[in-house]
């Protein structure tokens, strides 16, 4: 099982490829199966890795008492030092969309490029977000008394009825990679909702992102996600955002081959001298877009 050390735990990882580096980073509660398709899709040409954050998968959990997002991105950072990884893109979707944001600003000189999907800053825009984030805290104890996947597909079934179907997309694939992978214990699930419920205490100066972003989002995604990935494309000096059809939560899993391309785009984009071995399309197709 391939590990490495990463500051106080042991965390897995996958790398697959050769050329520049595109690193994964996965959303709450699932694992870095989550990113497979884009993984296959993009080892012809580069050096892909993808790992499971700290109280996730495999790596695990830890003895620390809480978590916070920017721990997780110390983590990351650990993990590219440790891969001997020069300069990569980093890909981060909802969570880890969240973690790859306090990494590209903390460490800023240590990536090449930014992927954003389906995330979200770390001000709430609205009070209706602000109590959602707080309400994530509810869940911890009915989590305890029901376990998480009964709570998961209750609060499916509410947002679902809040902001409409297809706002979770293709939820059966994000069940199947929980059950493919170790199960995440209570303590563990209660620090990983902690972090993300506290994302709003972590301050992050975006004028120290410069380097090339890709923001990506469902045509189906909740309001709030809409309206945070809006805002973070305005605020990202070379940032592109675009909206991916016919997907909600989980953009890259629902329509794979318009993520794929958008993504290979934007590594073309990033490193113009890369020379693959072969040619393929390198824009997505169709779709709303904005420059921003």
């Amino acid at each position: 099982m391939p590990t490495v050390a990463t500051n106080d735990i042991e965390t897995y990882y996958q790398r697959r490829g050769d050329g520049p580096a595109v690193v994964f980073v996965h959303g709450a509660i699932v694992d870095h199966t989550q990113w497979a398709p884009q993984m296959d899709a993009l080892a012809d040409e580069y050096t892909v890795v993808a790992y499971d954050v700290r109280g996730h998968g495999r790596t695990g959990g830890s003895s620390r008492a809480s978590y916070s997002i920017d721990l997780f991105a110390d983590d990351l950072a650990a993990l590219i030092d440790a891969l001997d990884l020069d300069r990569p893109v980093v890909c981060g979707l909802s969570m880890g969309g969240c973690i790859a944001q306090s990494f590209a600003a903390r460490y800023p000189d240590r990536l090449s490029g930014l992927v954003l999907v389906d995330t979200f800053g770390p001000t709430p825009l609205t009070v209706g977000e602000r109590i959602q984030r707080q309400l994530l805290r509810a869940t911890i104890p009915l989590v305890r008394l029901v376990g998480y996947p009964r709570v998961e597909k209750a609060m499916v079934w509410l947002q679902e009825r809040i902001s409409g179907e297809g706002v979770s997309g293709d939820y059966a694939r994000i069940e199947a990679i929980r059950e493919s992978g170790p199960l995440m214990g209570t303590e563990e699930f209660a620090k990983v909702i902690r972090a993300l419920s506290a994302f709003d205490r972590t301050r992050i100066d975006y004028s120290h992102i410069t380097v090339p972003t890709l923001a990506l989002y469902g045509e189906n995604e909740a309001g709030f996600v809409v309206r945070q990935m809006q805002s973070l494309a305005a605020r990202l000096p070379h940032a592109r955002l675009l909206v991916v059809p016919h997907a909600g939560h989980a953009a890259n899993l629902d329509n794979e081959s318009f993520v794929d391309g958008a993504i290979r785009g934007h590594l073309r984009r990033v490193w113009p001298d890369h020379d693959p071995s072969h040619e393929t399309a390198d824009t997505p197709p169709s779709t709303p877009e904005a420059d921003v």
